[in-house]
């Protein structure tokens, strides 16, 4: 006979980010750890500030997760990206990461109007029209 086990999505998600929430704050834990040479040159590696640096790691691993949504929609391969111009790419990433307009983004993507709007608040729309000028 097997037993069945009851999901609760609602505390399962809630847990999920509760444990992301942890994992992040070790992470933090651990940068603050580092030496202020070992994270100056992790800085320099990345071609950012120990200031950018620092502000991207605390925003966490998800902070530029709209970038890609953002290219799909206006059809630029990123691996494409990627692999040409990795410089800008990183960027990008960068800036997506440390933006303020979020919210906006998001709601954006999820009602289909993104591609008509990012010019108006997305900090990466220079590099977007750059793009679009070397095509």
């Amino acid at each position: 006979m097997t037993s069945r086990t009851k999901t609760y999505p609602i505390v399962e998600s809630a847990i999920n980010l509760f444990g992301d929430w942890l994992k992040h704050r070790q992470e933090m834990r651990e940068l603050r750890d580092m030496n202020s040479r070992d994270y100056a040159r992790i800085a320099q590696d990345l071609c950012i500030t120990p200031a950018e640096l620092d502000a991207v790691v605390r925003r966490g691993p998800h902070a530029s997760d709209e970038l890609p949504r953002l290219l799909k929609v206006l059809g630029i391969d990123e691996a494409t990206l990627s692999r040409t111009q990795p410089v800008l790419q990183r960027d990008m990433v960068r800036v997506c990461a440390t933006c303020q307009q979020k919210a906006l983004c998001n709601h954006d993507l999820d009602s289909g109007t993104l591609a008509q709007r990012y010019d108006e608040y997305c900090p990466n729309s220079p590099a977007i029209d750059e793009l679009g000028q070397r095509s």
